[in-house]
């Protein structure tokens, strides 16, 4: 049986996932949003979320509306497709 994808294993980073995946691949949440949904600190959500952007699992868009930054993300294909294999190992393993 494969490993459980570790970056996508961490609770923190499996609720990321989870949350974005119900957006689909062309969506994005702007971040004040999904650090809501999670119960999520500022830091704790952009740490989390960097090391999803590294691995290519997710995109983050900043942009300046108005006078204010914005962020906004979601998940891109490769992430659809690494959360649908974990998901699909995940029910092997249960």
């Amino acid at each position: 049986m494969a490993e459980l994808d570790p970056l996508i294993h961490a609770d923190a980073r499996l609720r990321v996932m989870s949350a974005l995946n119900t957006l689909g691949a062309k969506d994005s949440v702007a971040f004040p949003r999904l650090r809501t949904i999670l119960s999520m600190t500022a830091g704790n959500l952009s740490t989390h979320l960097r090391k999803l952007e590294d691995a290519g699992y997710i995109r983050q868009q900043k942009l300046i509306e108005g006078r204010s930054p914005a962020t906004y993300v979601g998940i891109t294909a490769l992430g659809v497709s690494a959360f649908e294999a974990y998901k699909k190992q995940l029910m092997d393993l249960l």
